[in-house]
């Protein structure tokens, strides 16, 4: 059963408005996960999904391109796969994921991986929207209550990337969590980058997490997030293709107020982008409510 046909799921529903940025409302299930941090520590993921598609070799990009316009019998299999391991983390960004069109067996991405995850906030960032063919979009799964969140459309020649902002906490103390698909063109990467260092330059801790498709080293060192403050969760460490990777474009970039634990590229070759975790330490300052 499509899983936009669930009813009570949802207890408040996205008013999405035409200006950008704009301030959104984060969609809310009725029930709530037990509890997974009791000492300040998030875990965080980031996952650019290929609208479910499970590419295996260069040659599937032709040979399964089809997917991309057509629904799939294994599409919903490949989400679950998925889902089984995002109830380890309380924070994820997803990247390219269907709002609910034909492709996806109408069916809205971020909806499922929220519910089958067991999130109780979520919210579908619509970018290209292709009507009933295509619902371009970025995804935000938490396990916290936003504090704000904030709908951006980056800046580019061909519209379509956005940024979703939210914060968590409030005051001096805001954990501020962007999360991003940057363009491919540097120039415009550049662009688009400037835009978010302009909105995260007067909080103290910062989260960026997406695909950003280029490597670390030309993030914080040869772009306008030059002398930001931020780093690299985990530096150079490949995530695409995900059947043998040899290109870190997937990242978590996290200020230096917060102390990173853990980190690690998941071997999971479901889409063909390998998933990034990172578990950090937030001061007791920083506000988390569910």
């Amino acid at each position: 059963m499509p899983i936009r046909t669930l009813k009570g799921a949802i207890a408040a529903s996205l008013r999405r408005r035409s200006k950008s940025p704009q301030a959104v409302a984060c969609s809310e299930l009725d029930y709530f996960p037990v509890s997974f941090n009791k000492h300040q520590c998030l875990r965080l993921l980031s996952f650019n999904i290929q609208v479910g598609i499970n590419t295996q070799q260069y040659r599937h990009y032709l040979t399964r391109s089809w997917q991309h316009v057509l629904p799939h019998a294994k599409r919903v299999q490949n989400l679950n796969s998925i889902a089984s391991f995002l109830p380890d983390f309380d924070i994820v960004a997803l990247q390219e994921v269907d709002g609910g069109s034909l492709r996806s067996g109408f069916v809205n991405q971020t909806e499922y991986l929220a519910l089958r995850g067991r999130f109780p906030y979520w919210y579908q960032q619509l970018n290209r929207n292709l009507g009933k063919f295509a619902q371009h979009s970025n995804g935000l799964l938490s396990r916290y209550k936003p504090a704000s969140l904030e709908d951006h459309k980056l800046p580019g020649i061909i519209p379509g990337r956005g940024a979703i902002v939210a914060e968590y906490g409030q005051g001096s103390d805001t954990l501020l969590v962007v999360m991003m698909h940057l363009a491919l063109s540097r120039r415009t990467r550049d662009v688009q980058l400037s835009y978010i260092r302009e909105l995260v330059q007067s909080y103290r801790h910062v989260v960026l997490m997406g695909d950003m498709n280029t490597h670390a080293e030309q993030l914080l060192n040869q772009s306008p997030l030059r002398g930001s403050g931020l780093q690299a969760a985990h530096w150079e460490q490949n995530t695409f293709p995900s059947w043998k990777p040899h290109k870190s474009l997937d990242h978590i970039l996290v200020s230096q107020s917060l102390l990173v634990n853990k980190m690690e590229v998941l071997n999971i070759p479901i889409s063909d982008h390998l998933p990034v975790a990172v578990e950090i330490e937030v001061p007791d300052s920083v506000q988390l409510s569910k």
